[in-house]
């Protein structure tokens, strides 16, 4: 099963209670995700081993928040930004960074980019466009480019409990937002 539409019309089956089409769908994901990780992670040295369990926690989320689906958009978009954020989560427990990639292999992982990371980039830059300047600015450095609070501080000329309150503040208005947004 290749078809994003048919992937999503699964999704759709599922959130209504269809335990075939649940598994269906998990199947199907499975496969994709299992290549997703693979990929990724054969970039940077690390085994198959990692990307099963990728696989695994991933569809876990996919099962325990598949309420969180947007009815009206396609699903893959939607599984990838979940593989990403399990992804990052997983190199960063893992203590991974970018000396830990063979030099050879730098180049390739560092340019690596997909569609699903350009569609999740969009759409947080459209989320903190609703934010104020200094507030949206303390959590693009902070929690986006990685700046420490200190760094944040220098560059947006305000005091390192500003940034820590922007960012705390910031945080709570857009989950708020967000969590309008799927009710309506």
């Amino acid at each position: 099963m290749d078809n994003n539409c048919e992937l999503t019309s699964l999704m759709l089956a599922s959130i209504a209670g269809n335990d075939a089409a649940h598994r269906m769908l998990l199947k199907a994901l499975s496969g994709r995700l299992r290549n997703y990780y693979n990929g990724k992670l054969a970039r940077s040295g690390r085994g198959n081993q990692e990307a099963e369990d990728l696989v695994q926690e991933t569809l876990i989320a996919i099962h325990t928040r598949r309420h969180t689906f947007d009815t009206t958009q396609l699903l893959m978009p939607w599984v990838y930004a979940i593989a990403r954020y399990k992804l990052i989560d997983h190199l960063r427990r893992t203590k991974a960074s970018k000396a830990s990639v063979p030099i050879e292999q730098a180049s390739e992982v560092m340019a690596q980019d997909d569609r699903e990371a350009a569609e999740s980039a969009f759409d947080l830059s459209n989320l903190l466009a609703r934010l104020p300047e200094k507030v949206r600015l303390a959590i693009q450095y902070v929690k986006v480019d990685g700046m420490s609070v200190a760094e944040t501080a220098a560059r947006c000329e305000i005091s390192e409990s500003s940034v820590k309150i922007n960012i705390h503040r910031g945080l709570k208005v857009l989950a708020r937002s967000m969590a309008k947004e799927r009710e309506a």
